[in-house]
């Protein structure tokens, strides 16, 4: 990650604000979503577009991190594949839930696929399946599509600020 880029990246946005902004005096973070560059590059590009306006984690991750998760009003520059900044977040949501609790609404929101929730489904679990073993939990080994409500999920909506 260049640092340097991503706070000139975060100064070109400050320059765009009203000096009595209340941004001006924001904290940000600054990561991809996703597991590797070719997640984070369609990711970032759904996000740019404006059809990805939520995401989710696993509660685990962040406790494994010894991190709280993310918080309404959170600042976040949403970094490419190549950990280059593409746009800045505002989270405006966040709610627990477990897996099997996920609506077709919030599918819907993060945009991926067909947008359905059986493709949201899908494809989460797949993605659990391969972060969650890193930091030794399982989503299920008995029933992969049809987890239990003990895989806890950080959903969180957000709002695309800059560009």
């Amino acid at each position: 990650m260049n640092e340097a880029q991503i706070e000139a990246y975060w100064q070109t946005f400050l320059s765009t604000l009203p000096d009595d902004s209340p941004l001006r005096q924001a904290t940000y973070t600054a990561e991809p979503f996703g597991d590797s560059p070719e997640l984070a590059d369609e990711l970032a590009a759904l996000v740019g577009a404006g059809i990805k306006t939520a995401t989710c984690s696993a509660l685990w991750d962040w406790e494994s991190e010894g991190q709280p998760p993310t918080q309404v009003g959170q600042i976040s520059i949403v970094l490419d594949g190549e950990n280059q900044p593409v746009g800045i977040i505002e989270t405006t949501e966040v709610t627990i839930r477990p897996y099997n609790k996920v609506d077709a609404q919030f599918a819907y929101e993060e945009g991926e696929g067909d947008r359905s929730l059986s493709y949201w489904r899908e494809a989460h679990w797949r993605f659990f399946s391969r972060i969650l073993p890193k930091i030794g939990k399982e989503p299920t080994e008995d029933m992969p599509l049809e987890p239990t409500e003990d895989m806890p999920l950080v959903c969180e909506r957000f709002h695309l600020i800059y560009p």
